[in-house]
């Protein structure tokens, strides 16, 4: 499915700059990130284990285009070698351009469905990529092509483009945007693009996507038009502009001859036209209202927060020069045995968030261990059906623990997962969104048998040369070759077919897990701030009723900015990783190769033999390998989020006691030096507090407002 998605996203660059062709051709994530008008474009290239990128084009769009398109053949054909993780691209944004406050804006270009599935080289960092963008997007686009669906809805091609993403989609619903592109390709006998577009909202909502947005586009006549206008549109651009698109804005002259006005004339409206300026101002539109009015949120959250905390300090030190300094000191005590009390609970919700935080890192290790044991499971079945393909004499079959066959297991991995957490755990579970975890079953796309290329003697072997008259009893899990390279072929044969299967299986894992992981964090994270506020509250209130003085509650804060997904910690996790073994090619998720180099025994001068049984063995051990590490791995990001979130929590608690043991200090300090001043220092802090006041009502205004406005 070539949908135009790079030409569409060269329309909102306003540049002819992605590599784009008949073939899939995006061979690894590419985020373009806006640069000031007048600084020079750059194209960067990431690569795996390196800090720092390759700079491999500058300067003219031309320029990085061809060079980008050539480096794209080059990994194809050396199946990136390189180990290109990622490109970067620095170029003015014409999209954002009058929107300078969206410089941190990214777009990313993500590898399609039909770019997962080449055959041409390895593609499993393209489909993590592009699942990782699902996950953490501000705003989400899935191109598709007309005309796949001006005759029909295409529900298998839709079926294929959201299978495995059917929560993480409808959990998104609201920055999700379907772009029916090349609607120019319109014909008169074609049915009218309105009811193209009500189908396609009927069967996406058949997949469970609600109220699905969908915008029909004309991207190539979009970008044409914004090249026009900028006059950077070269002799075959305007050209194609002429011959594709003109025609539609024929206009009459005074004397009623038709004419077809210059491409500079009817660009502005072509550019309407394409539907491109439209989807910019929805997409930006949602990106600014999501993370602008979280971010404008936090920061209110945060002044509100300090300006109350400035009025409990001045409201604090109004009392204690009201009491005699003999009280103040009583008062002091007593607050100094609240706050060691606070500190103790403090220490009890640690404990019960440390118990919840191992049963959720069993249940997840379990969870993996079961999901590897059905790899393995369809891995044997695969090899299984090479031997029962090699016994043509059924009366000569061996009786072998291998031969037995395991049906195939699916698992809900969800239930698996509640069932093993226990009932502490299931305290947090029940507050989890109620999406259950996706069937994660190890797909096998095609058969190894139907797979193996040559003629049968390659996989079923060669008699050998003696001059028995008869062979032995056939062991259907050894397979005999006089030629080593036979031999040889049959390994990589069965190398390339396990690979691909194994590492695509542990991309599908990785998702589910991350997913699930990051809603299981904010649920304990949301379980700390519930505690640490109650201990907080009972705080305030204990402190209040003390000085008799009305106190604030002190809100624990965790910023939806600061707050970063398990996708955020997995990649700075990897990266370490990656840089201390370099050579290793292993840790972490999906970063270990399944490559099984089975050695093939020498049985006699001239005979090579290779057992099945001891391919399967050697299989196995890798994908327990990849358990163990994955294991390791996972335990590492979830003690670490877990314990950085109390953490932030309890600083927030105890800045709130040392604040206060900070002001009676200070106080007692003050009573014992000033009592003189007093009337003096109570009149200033009365006006303090007047217009503190003021600035708290501003606050409040405010906040009332950016209610109105939430998204």
């Amino acid at each position: 499915m070539k949908a135009g998605k790079s030409t569409f996203l060269n329309a909102l660059i306003g540049a002819d700059i992605l590599a784009s062709e008949s073939e899939a051709c995006t061979v690894c994530r590419t985020d373009i990130r806006p640069i000031n008008k007048g600084s020079k474009p750059r194209l960067l290239e990431y690569r795996e284990g390196k800090r720092k990128p390759i700079m491999i084009a500058e300067g003219e769009a031309e320029a990085i285009r061809h060079r980008f398109l050539e480096r794209t053949h080059e990994i194809r054909a050396t199946q990136n070698d390189n180990k290109i993780m990622r490109f970067e691209l620095e170029h003015p944004i014409e999209a954002i351009g009058k929107l300078p406050s969206l410089a941190g804006f990214t777009l990313v270009d993500t590898p399609g469905p039909n770019e997962w599935e080449s055959a041409e080289f390895s593609t499993v960092e393209l489909k993590k990529t592009a699942l990782e963008a699902l996950r953490t997007c501000d705003a989400i686009l899935f191109i598709l092509d007309y005309t796949s669906f001006k005759d029909n809805t295409n529900s298998e091609l839709l079926e294929e483009l959201i299978e495995r993403r059917k929560e993480t989609l409808q959990a998104n619903t609201g920055k999700l945007y379907f772009i029916l592109n090349k609607v120019d390709r319109i014909a008169q006998k074609d049915r009218p693009i309105e009811d193209v577009i009500k189908d396609l909202k009927q069967a996406l909502m058949g997949f469970g996507i609600l109220d699905p947005i969908v915008y029909p586009a004309s991207a190539w006549q979009g970008l044409l038009a914004k090249l026009i206008q900028q006059e950077k549109a070269t002799n075959s651009q305007e050209e194609d502009f002429i011959q594709k698109f003109a025609a539609k804005y024929t206009e009459k002259d005074e004397k009623g001859r038709r004419y077809i006005p210059e491409p500079y004339e009817i660009a502005p409206q072509a550019l309407q036209d394409s539907g491109i300026p439209t989807i910019e101002d929805s997409v930006i539109q949602t990106v600014v209202q999501n993370s602008g009015w979280n971010l404008l949120s936090d920061v209110l959250s945060i002044l509100d927060k300090s300006a109350k905390a400035i009025e409990d300090t001045l409201n604090t030190r109004i009392s204690g020069w009201e009491m005699e300094l003999e009280e103040l000191k009583q008062k002091v005590e007593i607050f100094q045995q609240y706050s060691a009390l606070a500190e103790k609970k403090v220490n009890q919700v640690k404990t019960s968030i440390k118990h919840q935080k191992q049963i959720l890192i069993k249940g997840f290790s379990e969870g993996i261990k079961e999901f590897a044991e059905i790899a393995k499971t369809n891995i044997k079945e695969e090899i299984d059906k090479l031997v029962e393909a090699r016994q043509t004499q059924p009366e000569k079959r061996v009786n072998s623990l291998f031969s037995r066959r395991a049906s195939k297991k699916e698992i809900n991995g969800w239930d698996f997962f509640s069932n093993l957490v226990g009932s502490l755990g299931n305290v947090v579970l029940e507050m989890i969104p109620n999406s259950p975890l996706k069937q994660v079953i190890f797909k096998i796309s095609c058969s190894l048998l139907d797979t193996l290329t040559g003629t049968e003697e390659d996989w079923k072997g060669e008699p050998s040369n003696n001059n028995q008259a008869e062979e032995p009893e056939l062991d259907p899990y050894t397979i005999k070759y006089r030629d080593q390279q036979k031999a040889k072929k049959l390994i990589d044969n069965i190398n390339n077919f396990c690979t691909p299967h194994i590492q695509s299986w542990w991309v599908n894992t990785e998702d589910e897990l991350i997913t699930y992981g990051t809603a299981v964090r904010k649920v304990l994270t949301q379980q700390i701030q519930t505690d640490i506020q109650g201990i907080s509250d009972e705080l305030s209130r204990l402190i209040g009723e003390t000085l008799k003085v009305e106190l604030n509650t002190n809100p624990i804060q965790f910023p939806v900015f600061d707050f970063l997904g398990i996708d955020n910690l997995m990649k700075t996790q990897q990266e370490a990783i990656i840089r201390v073994k370099a050579e290793k090619r292993g840790g972490g998720f999906c970063q270990s190769e399944y490559y099984v180099n089975v050695p093939y025994q020498d049985g006699t001068e001239d005979v090579y033999v290779i057992d099945l049984r001891e391919i399967t063995n050697a299989i196995n051990k890798k994908i327990d390998s990849q358990v163990r590490e994955s294991n390791k791995f996972l335990e590492r990001i979830i003690e670490k989020q877990i314990e950085d979130d109390f953490q932030n929590a309890e600083q927030q608690i105890n800045n709130y006691i040392n604040r206060f043991q900070d002001i009676f200090n200070n106080l007692i300090q003050d009573r014992e030096t000033k009592e003189g001043e007093k009337e003096k220092i109570c009149s200033v802090l009365e006006n303090q507090k007047a217009k503190l006041t003021n600035y708290l009502a501003e606050l409040s205004s405010l906040r009332l407002f950016l209610n109105d406005w939430k998204p």
